[in-house]
């Protein structure tokens, strides 16, 4: 094979991301430099399976075609610059990406499950009035390797430490995912195809405020994952002052959409239901959800209310949230509580990004 100068692609191109290129666009690219056709089936198990940032890693692959593959190609890695751990297990990760801009990560533990929530945005564009993340603004969406990479890191960061691998995924970090289609179904695409990461779409879930068209597209592109709604209100007037999204698709355009949304066998959607105290929790709410919920296959998580600094909503007490939960599990529906985790460490969305970037603000002054 013919070397390459080191400082250029071939042909006098900018080197690729590999993990920018669809399987066949790499095959294609391979083919055209020689390459055997089992070397993409390596390079992806060193990718997704060994979690390698370079091609001298992968030392079944010869040096000459290793180093003709990385004259041609690139890594994408992302930097785990911050990351913070609860008493209850969950770990708080921020990433640098290339630009300089940050997202996070959270890794949940829970008995035999190790969920880690993942961003899709640099920020939001939502603007719920409850969530820290939209509070501060929309910068960029997420390319497709960097929501997926977010996987990778974590997945190192763990088997270096020798502890148990992440077994769920949730795209319920920072950003709206189905605002950011394109990307999100390629990284869904490479989170669950069998010769990258291999999760099962079983395991995967796409969390949504509530953006109508992009859950019909969902439903119909051909990725099998699991769809959590978050929902938070069960009348126009309160969803509209607290999800401005509702102001475009009702809460009967949404259920409608949800109704209609293909379910595999066994499958449920989840509806997210956050609890603020005196806007959302009373007991009518709870029988109102019961109804609009009513011949959806679906369950409801109830989540006590997070509170961050500067917030105008207040967490309401226990027996308000058991009482809700009663009148919904009265009506037949699974409703399990989940109660916030990490609330000694910065586990609501956006927290740790947000003091990193004051701390960076009090440094430049």
């Amino acid at each position: 094979m013919k070397m390459l100068n080191s400082k250029m692609g071939i042909d006098g191109f900018s080197k690729i991301n590999i993990k920018t290129l669809e399987p066949e666009e790499l095959g294609e690219i391979l083919n055209k430099h020689a390459f055997k056709k089992y070397r993409a089936d390596q390079i992806y198990k060193w990718l997704y399976t060994h979690y390698a940032q370079s091609f001298e890693e992968m030392t079944n692959i010869a040096k000459v075609e290793r180093e003709m593959l990385s004259q041609i190609f690139d890594i994408s890695t992302l930097r785990i610059i911050g990351t913070e751990t609860s008493s209850d297990g969950t770990r708080k990760f921020l990433f640098q990406l290339v630009d300089g801009h940050t997202v996070e990560s959270v890794l949940i533990p829970d008995n035999d499950r190790q969920t880690l929530c993942i961003s899709s945005q640099v920020g939001c564009q939502q603007a719920c009035r409850f969530c820290l993340t939209g509070s501060g603004g929309f910068t960029r969406n997420l390319k497709s390797f960097e929501i997926a990479d977010q996987v990778l890191e974590v997945s190192r960061f763990l088997e270096e430490g020798e502890t148990r691998g992440i077994t769920n995924i949730v795209l319920m970090g920072m950003g709206e995912p189905l605002a950011n289609f394109e990307e999100v179904v390629k990284a869904l695409k490479i989170i669950t195809s069998e010769n990258r990461m291999g999760f099962s779409p079983r395991r995967v879930t796409v969390s949504t405020n509530g953006l109508v068209p992009e859950i019909v597209r969902l439903g119909k592109c051909g990725v099998k994952v699991n769809l959590a709604v978050s929902l938070n209100a069960t009348t126009d007037e309160v969803r509209d002052r607290i999800m401005p999204v509702n102001r475009r698709y009702s809460l009967k355009v949404l259920l409608d959409a949800c109704k209609r949304f293909p379910l595999e066998p066994r499958r449920r959607i989840t509806f997210e239901y956050v609890l603020l105290k005196g806007v959302n929790d009373s007991p009518d709410d709870a029988q109102q959800l019961a109804k609009l919920l009513g011949g959806i296959k679906c369950k409801i998580n109830l989540i006590p209310f997070n509170p961050f600094p500067g917030s105008e909503f207040k967490r309401g007490d226990g027996e308000s949230l058991r009482r809700f939960q009663k009148i919904l599990v009265d009506h037949h529906y699974t409703a399990p509580i989940r109660e916030s985790r990490g609330r000694d460490i910065s586990a609501a969305c956006g927290q740790l990004r947000e003091k990193d970037s004051t701390a960076k603000a009090a440094e430049n002054k």
